[in-house]
């Protein structure tokens, strides 16, 4: 099977679940086979947002219900978990707006966030339009740089499997870092 295929075959799938995991880097890199042709972008972002919509509302609810469970079986969590506090106290609409956008939170905000008693329509609202937001800016900009690796190198489809590989293994490295810091 051939990269083009299985673009062809599952690429939309793997982009749902690849944004579940890691949703910058999965989503850039569909951008830009999306302006090889391989994916369409209106698609690329509707299902970067549909993915990431739902794992911030899944993790809501984990923290509006089961937080203190959560929370306290993992001590480990708690200098991100006072972290995310602080800027939740300080800040307030604009971290519910923002938190998408600072990497290595995405996860654990969502959980803060219902652990707090914020409002649930308020936080489906706010969350609604910054995931729109960082879905369409993290297609465009994969995009963007797909245009810009084609005037870079002259014939690009030779390097689509380096630059896909280039970017998976990427985003599989700093999974991994992130692992082993969170390990030490």
């Amino acid at each position: 099977m051939t990269l083009e295929s299985f673009i062809t075959a599952y690429g939309y799938p793997a982009l749902g679940i690849g944004t579940l995991l890691e949703g910058g880097v999965v989503g850039m890199i569909s951008g830009g086979l999306a302006h090889r042709g391989y994916m369409q972008l209106e698609w690329v972002i509707c299902i970067i947002f549909g993915s990431a919509f739902f794992a911030d509302q899944f993790f809501f609810q984990v923290g509006k219900r089961n937080s203190k469970n959560l929370l306290t079986k993992r001590p480990a969590w708690e200098p991100q978990v006072n972290r995310v506090r602080r800027f939740l106290a300080t800040y307030h609409i604009i971290a519910v707006l923002g938190f998408r956008f600072i990497y290595g939170m995405r996860t654990i905000t969502p959980i803060v966030i219902g652990a707090s008693g914020f409002d649930t329509r308020r936080f489906v609202l706010l969350n609604l339009c910054s995931t729109l937001l960082w879905a369409t800016v993290v297609g465009c900009s994969g995009y963007f740089f797909g245009h810009f690796l084609e005037t870079l190198f002259s014939d690009v489809r030779h390097h689509i499997v380096a630059i896909v590989l280039a970017g998976l293994v990427v985003s599989g490295g700093i999974w991994l870092c992130r692992r082993w810091v969170k390990g030490i």
